[in-house]
């Protein structure tokens, strides 16, 4: 049944990002569903000016920006029950005491995959025309290729590998679906059967970075991730292959990446790197076979209007006594990013 009181919620996040969030059409919507002020928005849970807000908080709806939530929100927040994230992970955000206190979490992450999944399949598709060394000749030469320096171009046929069948992994493998790719699929989660429902081929890692020709990384950033992609891992991608990372640059050796880089062996599109951003003496800002951009894949400008409708649409739900579309469970946590 729903609640005949509309629950009290509050901002939690950088203030910055409300306008994108939520426009004036979402923000009506959130007021009707909720005793919101939209001036309130907690920078700091221990801030005497907001624990009277706190205090009657039963929604906190975080975003990038958001401290902690940890044993001292619960105690500035007692009536707190539910938290509606407008981004992506939760992961270093929601701290153990407000899964122990059975707090609700519902995220956005649907919402901030599928600009990660575009960003990766246009860069799938990009590498496989070979445009980031024809764009680095044409530069230098201005003439066009010849038809021997097109001949291993084109995406007919190619071998895509994908790392991960996660939220970003999964939309990633829909938008491949039209395209005349292989896809290979490496996750420990998902069984040979699921894996063929997703459009892939399921494979041991190894044999996957042997046999694709395109590697695209979207696992979590979890312990037995780090590092995933080691020196001898590198080595097993085909001479002349790319490697994609919109996941996390901790999955990969940097070191070791950067020595394929360097070599020229291999090619990269990195939105992700560790350390973030590099140093500015680093190779790779200046490799013509890396691709590097500044952690752009996500949701930027007019795409944080759907993480905004995403918390609306949750706390429509909550007004009307409904569960959360898209709760994060604790656990979840031992496997999503």
């Amino acid at each position: 049944m729903p609640d005949p009181q509309p629950p009290k919620a509050a901002f939690a996040m950088d203030p910055v990002h409300l306008p994108l969030l939520f426009p004036p059409p979402l923000m009506a919507r959130l007021r009707r569903a909720c005793d919101l002020d939209p001036s309130f928005v907690v920078r700091d849970f221990g801030d005497p000016a907001a624990a009277d807000r706190l205090a009657r908080t039963d929604v906190l709806i975080t975003g990038w920006g958001c401290p902690g939530l940890d044993a001292a929100v619960l105690a500035a927040a007692p009536r707190l029950r539910t938290v509606l994230h407008a981004a992506g992970s939760v992961r270093s955000l929601v701290g153990d005491a407000l899964w122990e206190h059975g707090i609700t979490v519902s995220s956005a992450v649907t919402g901030n995959a599928l600009p990660v999944a575009e960003y990766t399949l246009a860069m799938i598709l990009l590498a496989g025309k070979d445009t980031f060394a024809h764009r680095e000749r044409f530069r230098a030469t201005h003439t066009y290729p010849t038809v021997a320096e097109t001949a291993h171009t084109g995406n007919v046929g190619r071998r895509i590998g994908v790392i991960g069948a996660s939220r970003v992994g999964r939309r990633l493998l829909e938008l491949l679906r039209p395209f005349d790719f292989t896809v290979l699929l490496h996750d420990p989660y998902v069984d040979p059967a699921e894996a063929a429902a997703l459009g892939a081929e399921p494979l041991p890692l190894d044999e996957l970075l042997g046999r694709s020709d395109i590697v695209s990384l979207h696992a979590p950033d979890i312990p037995e991730t780090y590092r995933m992609l080691d020196a001898g891992r590198l080595a097993l991608i085909r001479d002349g292959g790319v490697l994609i990372n919109t996941s996390r640059g901790a999955l990969i050796d940097h070191g070791a990446l950067t020595d394929e880089l360097v070599s020229g062996r291999l090619q990269a599109v990195l939105d992700v790197t560790e350390p973030e951003p590099l140093p500015a003496a680093s190779p790779l800002y200046r490799l013509p076979n890396v691709f590097l951009t500044p952690h752009i894949a996500g949701s930027l400008g007019n795409e944080l209007e759907r993480l905004g409708r995403i918390v609306v649409e949750e706390l429509e739900r909550l007004a009307a006594g409904l569960p959360p579309a898209h709760e994060v469970r604790h656990s979840d946590m031992v496997r999503v990013a």
